[in-house]
């Protein structure tokens, strides 16, 4: 077994079982069988094949470095090896082999009809949302005075059932009204620095009451 892939080999231990196998396997004997060749069966392949160029393949960037090093003992020049990391290229053609440009590799998100179009920042606030949920703060303000007009109201999505904790929500909108009259006038008329207020209030009362950390999202509406 490796990481990741136990219960398919658990699942095909319990089948040949089922049909009256003996298995004999790490988990019940002192055995263990390698899909990997050793290093002296890798010596005999470079001794064999005796490559003009030689590119290892398949590990990772210590096991690569470690071929590349039996293909030099092995009588490979080792400028004629080429230890190549995902996006990297190889050209080959009637003049030899030679490291051509660097290519975009790696995972490509699919999400809808949407291919690779979705940034890292999007599925970072996906996960936070997955984990965390959501608080909603939504307020009206007066445009001149900056006096709240309407709100806060509070909006939870998967974070808090609304109905079972109400007395902490009012407890999250006193601490906003009471954030608020700390800014000065000119803050409390513009609404990104009251919307920068609202977000610090309630992470700071979250995290304090609860140590949840949901994602904030203040509306600041000119009323």
């Amino acid at each position: 077994m490796i990481p990741g892939n136990e219960r398919p080999i658990t699942t095909l231990v319990n089948h040949l079982y089922r049909r009256g196998a003996e298995v004999h396997w790490e988990g019940t004997a002192d055995i263990h069988v390698s899909g990997h060749a050793s290093q002296d069966e890798l010596r005999l392949v470079l001794r064999l094949v005796r490559p003009q160029y030689f590119v290892p393949v398949h590990g990772e960037y210590r096991h690569l470095v470690r071929h590349v090093a039996l293909a030099v003992e092995t009588g490979t020049d080792r400028e004629r090896c080429f230890l190549l990391e995902d996006g990297q290229t190889l050209v080959i053609d009637a003049d030899g082999a030679k490291r051509g440009d660097r290519v975009e590799a790696g995972r490509v998100f699919v999400d809808g009809k949407g291919v690779g179009d979705v940034e890292e920042v999007v599925l970072r606030d996906r996960r936070h949302l997955s984990q965390d949920g959501l608080v909603l703060a939504i307020l009206g303000i007066h445009p001149t005075s900056g006096a709240v007009v309407a709100g806060p109201d509070l909006v939870s999505r998967g974070f808090l059932l609304e109905g079972a904790h109400q007395l902490l929500l009012q407890e999250a909108r006193a601490a906003i009204l009471a954030a608020l009259e700390t800014l000065s006038p000119e803050s409390r008329g513009d609404p990104k620095e009251v919307q920068e207020s609202v977000r610090r209030t309630l992470k700071r009362f979250f995290d304090k009451r609860l140590d949840r950390r949901p994602m904030i999202l203040p509306f600041v509406m000119e009323m």
